[in-house]
């Protein structure tokens, strides 16, 4: 009888077949997530990719995409990112690598393209397709070294205002953005034999600012913040030029701000050389800044009942610039 009853028991718990495995639930089963997912009551959980990364879990009907970047010398490029896009061209997920130059990403299975990006390489794309709970490597990427754009002829260039922007935005009550822009200024450069030997000047008309809200612009002219009447015009002069890579520059010089000069560093981005539709020439770059009102005695605030300011400190500054050969 106790044996019988025992047997009884072994039953109830899980059958074992000749290969030594069970069948119940939470046993060895098969290895994959194929053989999880097809059995009653475990296709909502989440199946474990094989292979290096078999103790990843990811959801029903996903799978694992990965890749590894490098330099032509085998070093990973640390600040490349990466994207990855569904066959509508819809971005599914990007980001930055970790320090190995490596990037994991779990998708839904089916076909990606995926387009690696790094300052001073040369982009690079590729198609992959993730099965369900599996593990797609692209192995290792190597990146290669990019030509910089062609610097521009050395001589006297002006800013082309209709195809130029000068853009801000500053926190809001410690939240949202608000965006604006500077609606008139002018601008010149002199470039030259050496590109570090440049010299930049840019007029802005204080009173041209424009966040789409007549009565915020009008405060923002007022004594509280830019006082137009007193300083009606913002101006920067360059002092240097330095090449930090690639098509990286960093321009630094003097702006001169509510009656006040400070230095500042305009982070450069040279697009290069290219012809309009009249066939003119012309030369653009993207630049940014971070200025603190502080610095320029703009200190107006008032703070929410929870001490968060209703105007954030700093200013972010954005600029899309084209300039054309002086005529």
């Amino acid at each position: 009888m106790f044996g019988r009853w025992l047997g009884d028991r072994r039953n109830r718990a899980g059958r074992t077949d000749r290969a030594g495995r069970t069948d119940r639930a939470g046993g060895a089963g098969r290895a994959g997530g194929a053989g999880l997912a097809g059995r009653p009551g475990l296709a909502g959980r989440a199946a474990r990719v094989g292979g290096p990364l078999s103790a990843v879990a990811v959801p029903p009907h996903a799978g694992v995409l990965s890749c590894r970047v490098l330099d032509p010398v085998n070093e990973p490029v640390r600040h490349a990112e990466f994207a990855v896009s569904d066959a509508m061209g819809r971005k599914v997920v990007g980001g930055g690598l970790d320090p190995f130059g490596s990037f994991v990403a779990t998708v839904p299975a089916g076909d990606y393209r995926l387009a690696v990006s790094a300052e001073g390489f040369t982009p690079y794309r590729a198609n992959a397709t993730v099965g369900e709970s599996a593990h797609a490597s692209l192995g290792d990427v190597m990146l290669q070294i990019a030509r910089p754009p062609a610097l521009p002829e050395p001589g006297d260039w002006e800013l082309d205002p209709l195809h130029s922007s000068v853009a801000f935005s500053a926190r809001h009550i410690g939240l949202a953005r608000i965006h604006g822009r500077f609606n008139s200024f002018a601008g010149a450069i002199r470039l030259g034999e050496r590109m570090e030997d440049s010299a930049m000047h840019v007029v802005i008309d204080a009173a041209s600012i424009d966040t789409a809200v007549k009565m915020r612009d009008d405060h923002l002219r007022s004594g509280d913040f830019l006082d137009v009447e007193r300083f009606p015009t913002m101006e920067f002069y360059s002092d240097r030029f330095v090449h930090k890579g690639g098509s990286r520059w960093a321009i630094t010089g003097g702006l001169t701000l509510h009656g006040v000069t400070r230095t500042v560093t305009l982070e450069t981005e040279y697009l290069g050389v290219g012809h309009g539709l009249e066939g003119e020439t012309r030369v653009a770059c993207r630049a940014s800044t971070e200025l603190h009102r502080d610095d320029f005695t703009i200190n107006w605030q008032t703070m929410l009942a929870r001490g968060i300011a209703a105007v954030g400190p700093s200013i972010t500054i954005d600029l899309d610039i084209q300039v054309l050969p002086k005529s």
